[in-house]
């Protein structure tokens, strides 16, 4: 089924994490005539309960995340929701609109980042965005690969050589992920920055470079992934072979 028919049918659930009444209340209300359930907290330590705990109901299907919050700094939470729930989208709305703060949010697992004040309508854009590349990402690839001595289980993010566990970070695993869903075939970097980063990637090119050095030593054999000079890279099958 295609993104946009699966977003049509599905309720999207969002959680609000948001103190300021002037902000929350309002975009509550937009929301809810757009269609969407919203579930607005106040806290960090309140988001946190809903992926750290056991919810007393489904989780959100997207998050909008402040980062001054009164308890716990913003970044704090992405990075620990991030760590329980690698494919929820968070959506990091907030009036820190420094480089800076951009490429950190972004490291940490943040999807998007959106700098106060902003327009409903390109919130909502952003929301419809993340949410139809959650959905592709989890229809287009087979749950399990097999590519020779590698295998990528991506429901349970786990990765394995010649049987032997990969440990990954998030960013790691999305990238070999996207590579591995067409083996050998040239993924632009353009393509790999939107997808696996951010679609309005503020940050230096150079992250990508340094995540692929780090993946192709973690997958130990720099031959995995391959360079294609101007272009991108591409998942080698088989290593070594050549």
């Amino acid at each position: 089924m295609a993104a946009s028919a699966l977003w049509q049918r599905c309720l999207v659930r969002v959680l609000i994490v948001e103190d300021d009444d002037r902000i929350a209340t309002p975009l509550c209300k937009g929301l809810d005539r757009e269609g969407m359930q919203t579930e607005r907290v106040k806290t960090g330590g309140e988001a946190l309960a809903s992926f750290e705990g056991e919810p007393d109901g489904p989780r959100a299907d997207v998050i909008l995340l402040d980062l001054r919050l009164p308890d716990v700094d913003g970044f704090d939470v992405c990075r620990r929701i991030r760590a329980v729930d690698p494919d929820v989208p968070i959506i990091v709305v907030t009036a820190r609109g420094e480089e800076v703060d951009r490429v950190l949010g972004l490291e940490l697992g943040a999807d998007d980042y959106v700098v106060k004040p902003f327009g409903f309508r390109e919130l909502l854009a952003r929301i419809r965005a993340v949410t139809r590349r959650a959905q592709a990402r989890t229809a287009a690839a087979p749950p399990v690969q097999e590519l020779g001595a590698l295998s990528i289980d991506r429901r349970t993010r786990s990765v394995s050589v010649d049987g032997g566990e990969v440990s990954l970070t998030q960013k790691e695993f999305d990238l070999l992920s996207l590579l591995a869903e067409d083996p050998g075939a040239v993924c632009s970097r353009i393509r790999i920055l939107e997808e696996v980063w951010d679609p309005h990637w503020y940050g230096p090119t150079k992250t990508l470079d340094v995540h692929v050095a780090t993946l192709r030593k973690k997958l130990g054999h720099p031959e995995w992934i391959e360079t294609v000079r101007g272009v991108g890279f591409r998942l080698e099958v088989s290593p070594g072979d050549r």
